[in-house]
């Protein structure tokens, strides 16, 4: 993977004017007389067709950025452009048309309706786009197939595992065919072999539509997979990369074993070795040391059982007194009581 400066050459060709651009953009949210400044003052734009990802950690305002370029929540200034209109300004009900026409969304927590089977939750939103139902049920039917889950279209959300949920998900958002989607931390549910196998999905359905990809993370290895990677920090852009050579996918198998060979290697190094500095330190103090514990044990046990086999004439001298004097016992207190 090769990384470049986002510097435009002086000889570059005229580009196209970017599906998405941000201008200045703020969102404050206010806590009694506490401003709270989300995201400030941010701009940068995205090109038709493009990966970009919003790096950053918990907290950063990437989730926040994400929701005002989806018109889910309102700017508190600035500009959002999307093929060039202003949907800061859009009435509720014109960006809800406009969100419909232009969108698709991918969640972390897949928001799947679970009354309905994978094939009407992919469905649902041709409803919207007023497509007849054979045919939209053609459409969601051909998605599903697509990403692989041809023979789970019958299968309720609670009847397929994380990873088959977001694929339905993944199916849903890309069904309508939107020019942009947006992708809030979509394998932050999913184990890494799922995990890969989703974003290798997204990123594939998308080159073949050429559809541009806006996700948000907090995990490295994933913004890998993007062309371009806005690293943002307390609301603000930190930094801006542009990928030149994005990675496809990469085998979670080969990690894993890595991973644990590593692991092992590690106990291994930090694992003391019990005999020898026993030993040792027996040396070095002059206290003596039991070297296993198994062996303490068994020595224990042979002596309980050796104590239990021993015949009467072995015994201890106090264990043969005992007997004649308990016996003497027993007599006088019999003489008492007749007495009585």
């Amino acid at each position: 993977m090769e990384k470049v400066s986002d510097q435009k050459t002086a000889g570059a060709e005229k580009k196209k004017p970017p599906v998405i651009e941000i201008k200045n953009v703020k969102k404050v949210y206010r806590m009694g007389s506490e401003r709270i400044n989300a995201v400030d003052d941010v701009s940068f734009e995205i090109d038709k067709g493009e990966f970009c990802c919003l790096l950053g950690t918990s907290g950063s305002g990437k989730s926040t950025l994400l929701n005002l370029m989806a018109g889910i929540e309102k700017a508190s200034g600035g500009a959002i452009l999307i093929k060039g209109k202003n949907i800061r300004k859009m009435a509720e009900k014109q960006l809800a048309k406009f969100r419909q026409r232009y969108l698709g969304f991918v969640f972390q927590s897949y928001n799947l309706l679970n009354s309905m089977t994978a094939l009407e939750n992919v469905e649902f939103p041709l409803v919207f786009k007023r497509i007849p139902s054979k045919k939209r049920r053609k459409m969601a039917k051909e998605m599903l197939i697509k990403v692989g889950l041809g023979t789970r279209i019958n299968h309720r959300p609670k009847q397929m595992s994380g990873g088959q949920q977001q694929r339905v998900g993944i199916a849903r958002a890309f069904v309508a065919k939107p020019e942009i989607v947006f992708a809030d931390e979509p394998t932050g549910n999913l184990d890494t072999r799922t995990t890969m196998e989703v974003m290798k999905l997204i990123k594939q359905i998308a080159r073949d539509n050429n559809q541009t990809i806006v996700m948000v993370t907090h995990d490295p290895r994933l913004a890998d997979f993007a062309d371009k990677i806005i690293h943002i920090l307390d609301g603000k852009i930190q930094s801006v990369e542009l990928i030149e050579h994005p990675i496809d996918e990469f085998k979670p198998e080969k990690v894993g074993q890595e991973s644990a060979a590593a692991k092992e290697k590690q106990e291994n190094l930090t694992m003391p070795d019990t005999k020898n500095s026993v030993q040792e330190n027996t040396e070095s103090s002059g206290i003596p040391v039991l070297e296993n514990k198994t062996t303490v044990e068994n020595e224990t046990k042979e002596e309980a059982n050796n104590t239990q086999k021993t015949p009467e004439g072995n015994r201890p001298e106090t264990a043969k007194n005992s007997e004649p004097n308990k016996k003497a016992g027993r007599r006088k207190r019999k003489k008492e009581e007749s007495s009585l």
